[in-house]
């Protein structure tokens, strides 16, 4: 009985070839990846561990620029802080503000003119005139806790119009807190020439009872308060006054007095 021959399964040499391809095919890519030259390293490192530096020809001007943005950022830092200290200082000096006022309760003091007394106003010729004009101020200080100081280089003037008709100084004294004072100043005028339509106008206003004259006071005070004086301050008079004739007997038709006070001493 003769010997079977059995044929070989096609299949087993797909699998063998299949294998192989897949052999090959895991090799491939560390057959790729070439070898680096002899003496050469190779450096792999992470994006946010790369740091980069200027190129050496613009060193110098990445040093500038490093420089001057520094340098801008110390000057905000110098005007910050500047702007600081003045917002702190005005709110402390205002709150000081307020905190003497509701306890102090300042007020401005208060003026009007009592008497006018005139002499050398002669009219009559075109001559220049010497006039002498004898005022009575009424000064009333309402303030409870401040003293005032009246200091010294204060003036006076009298005006007809535009006409400066005499001028003078008040005198210096103490007025105590809550207190009315009455003072008298004279006011003089040398070779004084009312000529023209100023002439005409102030003969009319004498014939009519009714000569309006403009009084201007300003006077450097320093208030007291407590033991504490102040700096100077200018206390402003502007006063209106109408009186019925030029002579030792006038009287006072009608008046108008403004008053302000000046901060700092002109």
């Amino acid at each position: 009985m003769a010997d079977r021959v059995h044929p070989t399964s096609p299949l087993s040499n797909d699998s063998q070839t299949t294998s192989a391809e897949k052999t090959a095919t895991k090799a491939a890519p560390s057959a790729s990846k070439a070898a680096p030259p002899a003496g050469t390293y190779v450096i792999q490192l992470p994006k946010d561990q790369v740091y980069r530096y200027p190129p050496p020809e613009n060193a110098r001007r990445y040093a500038n620029f490093t420089r001057r943005k520094s340098s801008r950022c110390r000057c905000c830092c110098c005007l910050c802080w500047f702007i600081g200290v003045i917002v702190t200082l005005s709110v402390l000096l205002a709150i000081a503000a307020g905190v003497f006022y509701l306890v102090i309760r300042p007020e401005v003091p208060k003026y009007s003119i009592g008497r006018v007394s005139v002499k050398g106003m002669n009219l009559t010729s075109q001559s220049p005139i010497s006039p002498e004009f004898d005022v009575t101020v009424n000064a009333n200080n309402g303030n409870r806790k401040i003293g005032i100081y009246y200091e010294k280089d204060s003036t006076g003037e009298l005006f007809y119009r535009d006409v400066k008709l005499c001028n003078g100084a008040l005198p210096a004294f103490y007025q105590p807190s809550n207190n009315v004072t009455v003072f008298q100043t004279v006011l003089k005028g040398n070779n004084v020439e009312v000529v023209g339509s100023d002439r005409k106008a102030l003969l009319k206003a004498v014939k009519i009872q009714s000569v309006p004259l403009t009084l201007k006071l300003r006077v450097p005070v320093k208030f007291k308060v407590g033991s504490v004086k102040t700096w100077a301050f200018n206390v402003k008079v502007h006063c209106v006054v109408t009186v019925n004739q030029l002579t030792a007997q006038a009287k006072i038709v009608n008046r108008d007095c403004g008053y302000g006070l000046d901060i700092w001493k002109w």
